[in-house]
């Protein structure tokens, strides 16, 4: 008996997209990933005076555990958003739920720079501080159910790598650019003790800003083709509920699931630990000025845009399995050599370089992740099974750097645990990519 869920046939001619709007799907549904991503990287780069602001300790390894505690609430309410969210995009289009997602996080995150500290209102600062990321996270679920189905299902077969590439991965390097510009405007407008007291509160005040202009650009945006002939399909179905019959049997593709599951905990969590953990790392080890760390930071940034998109690319030239598997060992190889070469630095040419490379290795094996999660469900429930997975997988993956946190005592037992942490990953990501049943395409 079959127990797919109805899918949609090939587009028929009056719901495919131009050239000029689906290169506007990827372009936009990347422009939203970065909006995601620079909401998060922002927290990243004032991680360290968050520790003393929101989580005060006389140990400063355990002060920043705290802070990438709070990173993780956010990432653990991110399955309930993007299940939420995931729904209502496989019922009503995926572009009103990115708009809704999109508005939802740039708020939560100005409000994080309302909060007093903790010297002020006590525990209660950290509570509330907490709570905020709690609701963020549900919004940034949300992000994923529209923009990492959108910009796929608009593109011919032939380039849907290359999409995952630019969405996924340049629209994290575009995230953290522009977290890196803004960390730079800041600093420049205030002397280090400004930045301390009051500047890093200007950072979430930005996070409005992304939320207007994705107010302006993702209400323009066509629907996904791919959708709307679903759609089309079970309305000349009388009776039929295609989308809600496709909830139900989402469980049938529990094997699936879980093969994405670990392949996002494990690509995630490597992105994480390196360019992710990068702005920590460099002020902890290095003690670098907020100037030359954000241009640091800035030329890391465009490293993950150029990776990502050659590694989407990749995908589509030798397959999603080959590449896969060859990222994995360019992870389990490079990124502990890096992590120690980082270590020994000392000339800022060489830091650079360092920094560059261990974040364009770290997103080598995020980039491809996208589009083989979107592959492995159908159009009835792409959005719910691709943000349900990735956001379990990224709540998972993104507490490594809290482990990370916790098992270095010192500042510089950080390369050490990164490298031993980063290789356990490349492990999980080969054997996982090496097993899982990638061959069976659900957007065909």
């Amino acid at each position: 008996m079959n127990t797919e869920p109805v899918v949609a046939a090939a587009p028929e001619p009056n719901s495919a997209l131009s050239q000029r709007q689906a290169f506007a799907a990827i372009a936009f549904s990347a422009l939203g990933w970065a909006f995601d991503l620079f909401d998060l990287f922002i927290l990243l780069y004032v991680a360290p005076i968050l520790a003393r602001v929101f989580f005060p300790s006389r140990q400063q390894m355990l002060s920043l555990a705290g802070v990438y505690a709070a990173f993780t609430a956010t990432l653990v309410m991110r399955p309930l958003g993007g299940y939420a969210f995931g729904r209502y995009a496989d019922r009503n289009g995926r572009r009103g739920a990115m708009v809704a997602a999109a508005t939802g996080v740039g708020v939560a995150t100005a409000l994080m720079g309302c909060l007093p500290g903790v010297e002020s209102i006590g525990v209660a600062a950290t509570l509330l501080f907490l709570a905020l990321r709690l609701l963020q996270g549900v919004f940034m679920g949300g992000m994923v159910a529209s923009t990492h189905t959108l910009g796929t299902e608009s593109i011919d077969r032939r380039h849907r790598g290359l999409a995952s590439g630019i969405i996924s991965g340049g629209g994290s390097g575009v995230g953290k650019l522009l977290a890196s510009l803004v960390f730079l405007a800041v600093t420049s407008i205030c002397s280090p003790q400004q930045f301390r007291q009051w500047g890093w509160r200007l950072m979430f005040f930005s996070g409005l800003l992304s939320s207007l202009l994705g107010l302006l650009v993702f209400t323009r945006l066509h629907e996904s083709p791919l959708w709307v002939n679903a759609r089309r399909a079970m309305r000349a179905q009388p009776g039929s509920d295609a989308p809600a019959l496709a909830q139900r049997r989402l469980t049938g593709l529990g094997p699936a699931v879980v093969a994405c599951v670990l392949l996002t905990t494990a690509g995630g969590g490597l992105s994480y630990l390196s360019s992710g953990y990068l702005p920590s790392l460099l002020k902890l080890l290095k003690h670098l000025p907020p100037s030359v760390l954000g241009r640091m930071l800035s030329v890391s940034a465009l490293a993950v845009i150029a990776c990502s998109v050659l590694a989407g690319r990749l995908s589509d030239v030798l397959g999603r399995r080959r590449a896969m598997l060859l990222y994995g060992v360019a992870a389990l190889v490079l990124l502990p050599l890096l992590d120690h070469a980082l270590a020994r630095a000392e000339s800022l040419a060489a830091i650079t370089l360092d920094a560059a490379l261990l974040s364009g290795v770290g997103t080598l094996c995020y980039a491809p992740l996208l589009i083989v999660l979107n592959e492995r469900f159908p159009t009835a429930l792409r959005s719910s099974g691709t943000a349900l997975s990735w956001n379990i997988g990224f709540a998972l993956g993104g507490s490594m750097p809290v482990v990370v946190s916790l098992l270095s005592r010192f500042s510089r037992d950080l390369p050490l645990v990164l490298a031993l942490a980063s290789a356990a990953l490349a492990l999980l990501y080969l054997a996982v990519a090496w097993l899982a049943p990638l061959r069976v395409n659900r957007m065909e």
